[in-house]
This record gives structure tokens, C-alpha cells and sequence, in this order.
């Protein structure tokens, strides 16, 4: 009598209660970054408090939509691992210049929706390069990540970027005291718990903010029951080719960076990410960002942040993210929900944040661990890569007197250094006379690793 194959952990439902608890940390961990896209550029334009408000939450209902469609899948979309969608940080600055130069919202959503079109139609090319992604600079990338991300962490637990009492001591108390809370709940809590333990480090340093006064609940009384974005509401989109020209740099930026985040994820949850998978992840983003411009939001693109949630509490499941994509969905409909989970003070995030995305460069590390480094070719490929990487994000202003398309491209320390590791292992592995770690033979070595050799993986229950 024949047994079914036990499912892959990235397809296990868990049961509702750990759905619900895993879906709603990976919603906490997103948060902040998912709604900061909309703040800032709509701060920029000087857009009324209703307008900013609306903003927010067609951004959490398409962010909702988005996630679905990346982990649940249909048809050639979805890659259908655990990936969160949200506001790429990319396109903050050419979508602030277009909105401030005459051309206002409806002439952002009109080039949004060309660039969403454009990944579209660009996803097969992107996913036939996948073998440029050994694990020399699947690692770096996913190395480079974790340490570009530490820096918003860093910014949440002094209190966020722009607080008038940034850097206060009783910020950064806060934060390592969730900090502790994690890290306590992860080393001593029952297993379940210790899943959740970012969740828990949340859940507590709210409880401990709030009678300090760390945070205020006053926007939860303004805010709406009901809220509904409907198409098109600040006006038909324009397209200017200016415009449109600005924001395919911005596809092509986001999609470099998805390609890093969809890898990493892959493995992480040993479901290695495939030229299919990859193009129909990317081909997820595309429609994401038409939908964005259509229903009155931004470019969408897979967050780090989540990565490093995955890689931290061993949760493969592809439906706990599809449980907090719909948790999203939830609170753009309803702004009043919205606005509690804005209420939570950045240092509580800055605390859960800095194990989240040390955990990304962590596995960074661990992939490049997999790697022979005999030589020392290997070995300028990443530190020359993470060097590039990490340039913008240490000197923000670095490239100030370049181009815009050059700034777009080089400020993003992930797309800098994956584009840079790329360039750097093709120059010193592919080159005629060089060793080869791209598509080798099955069975030969591959980074020190042998293909098609099952290797050990992390115990997820």
C-alpha cells in the first residue's frame, strides 16, 4: 500500500493558531518599512493629512494583494515561497522628483504601471541568468542584505529617522530590552514561543512603552472603520516619457534586488529557487506594480526584512506569509486597525530588527561557507563586492553629483553589490582560463559543495 510524500515545509499549513502568530509577526516586522514609502513621498508633495492617509492604506491593501500572489500563486505568478511584498525603497527618490515637477501623483502611477508592464515582459530574461547566482555570489548577496539592512535598525532603535528625540537613552534602553526579550524567549521559551520570539519582543516592549509614553494612541480614535481604495483616485495616470525612463531604472534595480531576496529565501528553506520559479516571482513583482499604479500606490518588490524573519525563527511555510498577506488586506480595509499597529514606537522595531537582519547575514555567511576559498580570487570577489555594497549605505551622499540613473542604481548597496559580485565572478571565474563555478557538471563541485549531494538542513517543525 502505497503513502502519500509528506509535504515540503514551505508547503505544511500549520495549524490556525501558529498561522495566525507567525503571519501576524512577519505583519509587525514589515510594518515600518512598508508604510514609510507613502509618507515620504507623499510628505515630499505636501499632500493634505486625508490624502496621506489614503495613500497608506492602498499601499497595505496592494502590499496584502501582492504577498498573496507571490506565496499562494497562479498560474506563471508567484514564486509560492514565503516572500512579503511591500514599497521598494528604490524608487522614493525619482517618484519624489516626478510628483514635485509638475507632474503630480497621476504622472508617477502613469510611469508605475509602464515599469510594472516592463518586469513583466522582462521576467524569462532575468530568470534565464540565474546560473550567474553561484553560491560565491548567492552568499555575498544575500551577506550584503543583511548588513544594508542593520543601519534601519539601527535608525528604528534610536527612535526613527527624524525623531525629535533621536538617539535618547531611554530609545536605545527600549530596544535592547526587546533585544533581551527575544533572545530570551529564543534560548529558553518552549518551541512553539521561541518561533514567535520576535512577536513576543514586540508584544512586550509595547506593553512596557506604552505607560513610559513611548508611544500615543491618539491617530486610532481619527482613523476610519471602513476604508476602500478605488482605481484611479487621484485622476487618470499620465505618462511622460521622462517619467517612465526614470522608473525602468527602477525595474531594473528592484528586479535585481528581488532576484537576491527570492535566492536567499530559497535557501533558506531548501526549496533552491529554479529559472521558472525565479522568472514567475519576477513576473509576481510586475503585476504587483501595476496593480500599485492602478489602485493608487507605489512599486512592489520582496522585503528583506522578512527574509531575515524566515532565516531567524526556521518557519518555511509559505502559507504563514499568505496568512499575513491577508492580515494586510485586513488593515487597508480597515485604517482604525491600521493605525494601532502604527502606534507601535520604533525603537520596539529597532530591537526586534537587529536580530532579524544580523540573521540575514548570517546566512549569508553560512552560504558562503559552502564555498572554497582556496587562492584567494574567491576571496576579493567578496570583500570587493561587500565594500561596494556597503559604500552607500555607510556614505549616504557618495554619489550626490552623479546622474540620477546612476544614483538610483549605485544607492541601493543591494543592487550595487549584486551587480558588482556578478561582474567581479564572471571577470575571475568564467574568463577563459579561469575555474568555472557556473553550471559544472552534475555531481562536480560547486563551490565546495557537490551538486546533486543531499546536504543537511535545519530541523523545522
Amino acid at each position: 500500500m502505497s503513502t502519500a510524500a509528506p509535504a515540503h515545509p514551505v508547503d505544511e499549513v500549520p495549524p490556525v493558531h501558529r498561522l495566525a502568530a507567525f503571519g501576524l509577526q512577519h505583519v509587525l516586522a514589515m510594518y515600518a518599512g512598508a508604510v514609510a514609502v507613502p509618507l515620504i513621498v507623499g510628505g515630499a508633495m505636501k499632500l493634505p493629512p486625508a490624502d496621506l492617509a489614503y495613500l497608506i492604506t492602498a499601499d497595505l491593501l496592494v502590499c496584502g494583494i501582492a504577498t498573496l500572489v507571490q506565496c499562494v500563486g497562479f498560474w506563471r505568478f508567484g514564486v509560492r515561497l514565503p516572500i512579503m511584498q511591500g514599497c521598494t525603497f528604490a524608487a522614493v527618490s525619482p517618484m519624489v522628483l516626478i510628483g514635485t515637477t509638475g507632474g503630480g501623483l497621476p504622472a508617477i502611477y502613469g510611469s508605475v504601471i509602464v515599469a510594472g508592464l516592463a518586469i513583466v515582459l522582462l521576467a524569462p530574461v532575468f530568470g534565464r541568468l540565474l546560473r550567474f547566482f553561484p553560491p560565491l555570489v548567492t552568499g555575498t548577496v544575500i551577506l550584503i542584505i543583511g548588513l544594508s539592512l542593520l543601519p534601519v535598525a539601527g535608525n528604528w532603535a534610536a527612535g526613527g529617522a527624524g525623531a525629535a528625540d533621536f538617539g535618547a537613552p531611554g530609545n536605545l534602553a527600549l530596544a535592547a530590552f526587546v533585544l533581551a526579550v527575544v533572545l530570551g524567549v529564543q534560548r529558553f521559551a518552549p518551541p512553539f514561543l521561541s518561533r514567535i520570539a520576535v512577536l513576543v519582543g514586540i508584544t512586550v516592549g509595547l506593553a512596557v512603552a506604552v505607560p513610559f509614553g513611548f508611544t500615543d494612541f491618539g491617530g486610532v480614535g481619527d482613523a476610519d472603520w471602513l476604508g476602500v481604495s478605488t482605481p484611479f483616485h487621484f485622476g487618470a495616470p499620465v505618462f511622460r516619457a521622462s517619467a517612465i525612463v526614470s522608473m525602468l531604472v527602477v525595474a531594473l534595480v528592484t528586479m535585481t534586488e528581488t532576484t537576491g531576496d527570492l535566492i536567499a529565501v530559497g535557501e533558506m528553506t531548501g526549496r533552491e529557487v529554479e529559472p521558472r520559479t525565479l522568472s514567475d516571482g519576477l513576473r509576481a513583482d510586475g503585476l504587483s506594480t501595476v496593480l500599485g499604479g492602478v489602485f493608487n500606490t507605489f512599486p512592489y518588490t520582496a522585503y528583506a526584512q522578512n527574509v531575515g524573519l524566515v532565516g531567524m525563527t526556521r518557519v518555511r511555510s509559505r502559507w504563514v506569509v499568505a496568512a499575513a498577506g491577508g492580515m494586510l488586506v485586513l488593515l487597508g480595509l480597515l485604517p482604525k486597525l491600521g493605525a494601532v499597529v502604527a502606534a507601535i514606537p520604533a525603537p520596539v522595531l529597532g530591537g526586534a530588527g537587529l536580530v532579524m537582519f544580523g540573521s540575514v547575514a548570517a546566512s549569508g555567511l553560512r552560504t558562503l561557507a559552502r564555498v572554497d576559498f582556496t587562492g584567494g580570487d574567491r576571496l576579493t570577489v567578496v570583500a570587493v563586492s561587500v565594500a561596494v555594497g556597503l559604500l552607500p549605505v555607510g556614505v549616504p551622499t557618495v554619489y550626490a553629483r552623479f546622474p540620477d540613473w546612476f544614483q538610483t542604481v549605485m544607492n541601493s548597496g543591494i543592487s550595487a553589490g549584486c551587480l558588482t559580485a556578478i561582474v567581479l565572478n564572471l571577470l575571475f571565474e568564467q574568463l577563459p582560463g579561469r575555474g568555472s563555478s557556473v553550471a559544472e557538471p552534475e555531481g562536480l563541485a560547486v563551490g565546495g559543495v557537490e551538486k546533486g549531494v543531499e546536504q543537511p538542513r535545519e530541523e523545522v517543525v
